[in-house]
């Protein structure tokens, strides 16, 4: 996907529309890393997820353990 840098206040920035931050399974107030690596490139890395990704993980760790769960009470 092609970007372009804009002025935002008084630094740059690339907007992130919803779609490629649904992709990389980040929303809004998540906090990523940012590197820059070799060759020009920049790596955004999310550094925690967010609460409605930790809820769907949440719901698949319980469905996946259903059984162990059970078995503890």
């Amino acid at each position: 996907m092609i970007q372009t840098i804009t002025k935002i206040g008084n630094t740059q920035g690339i907007i992130l529309d919803p779609t490629l931050l649904e992709q990389a399974g980040l929303e809004l107030g998540d906090e990523v890393n940012v590197e820059v690596l070799g060759n020009g490139i920049i790596s955004i890395k999310p550094i925690s997820i967010g609460s409605r990704r930790a809820g769907q993980e949440a719901r698949r760790l319980i469905q996946k353990n259903d059984e162990l769960f059970r078995r503890l009470s």
